[in-house]
């Protein structure tokens, strides 16, 4: 069979599957990632010591003298950064499923999928939900590291609003490294691609400092960042403070993301060749 005909005849057969059928096959995928990582546990590697390595990091080396700029010391700064942690998390992790995909592209892995009767949006909603899964445990971890090193936790429901917060948002960039994964020939270049966007939005945000002694032009930049909304919603809804204004900004910026990049990704996988 020629490559057109792979590519032409699973995708006339994934509008007659039945939506019963999409979570079959996107079931049977998830099970396959993460048997995938069960054989291969070094993948779990940068879940597991990111978030030790950057609360240990940003806890005793910044720790002190931005406590003292927030007025207090190291405990205001874990009050503080904790939360814009989070949102770090659902940023960081999030290249892992482009990465990942390229990877399957270039092993031929993919091209055994694109020739099966299945539904092609359970690959790409397979991928997602196993990388979600490994977001919430190192969100895990960053917790328990985080209670360790002194944070307080003053309101367990909002704990858990911020992390279900951060996995929205996580979801819809996801699809951002989805289609880099698609387009970009190796995971190599996913991966340096992903640090050229990610580092802009994690140091231009209100993750770990406030943004106030920061340039009049860089703070503008910050206002739109939706990683600062999310850190400042997060940072709200776990310590204490405004949520509303940052939180519907925050899901604003998700929905957007999901409804120019989810079709973009979907139409790359259906025609690449």
């Amino acid at each position: 069979m020629s490559a057109a005909t792979l590519t032409d005849a699973p995708a006339k057969d994934d509008a007659r599957i039945p939506l019963r059928g999409h979570l079959r096959h996107t079931g049977a995928l998830v099970r396959r990632n993460l048997l995938w990582i069960r054989q291969d546990p070094e993948s779990m590697a940068d879940a597991l010591l990111m978030p030790v390595i950057f609360t240990l990091l940003f806890v005793f080396v910044f720790g002190g003298s931005i406590g003292q700029a927030l007025g207090g010391g190291q405990d205001q700064y874990v009050q503080y950064v904790i939360p814009g942690m989070i949102a770090m998390m659902s940023m960081t992790l999030s290249q892992g499923v482009g990465t990942g995909f390229s990877q399957d592209f270039n092993s031929g892995v993919m091209d055994r999928f694109r020739s099966l009767p299945i539904g092609r949006g359970s690959v790409l909603f397979a991928k997602i939900s196993v990388e979600l899964l490994r977001m919430l445990f190192a969100t895990a971890v960053l917790m328990i590291v985080a209670v360790l090193v002194g944070f307080e936790i003053h309101h367990w429901p909002g704990l858990f609003a911020a992390v279900a917060l951060s996995t929205v948002f996580a979801s819809s960039i996801m699809w951002v490294f989805l289609t880099l994964g698609v387009v970009m020939k190796s995971a190599q270049s996913v991966q340096a691609m992903g640090f050229l966007v990610l580092f802009p939005l994690q140091f231009g945000s209100s993750i770990f400092a406030p943004t106030t002694s920061m340039p009049g032009w860089l703070q503008a930049f910050t206002d739109y960042n939706p990683l600062s909304t999310l850190a400042d919603a997060a940072r709200g809804l776990m310590v204490g403070g405004p949520v509303a204004h940052d939180l519907w900004v925050t899901l604003g910026w998700s929905a957007l993301i999901t409804a120019v990049m989810a079709p973009v990704a979907i139409h790359k996988f259906r025609t690449k060749t």
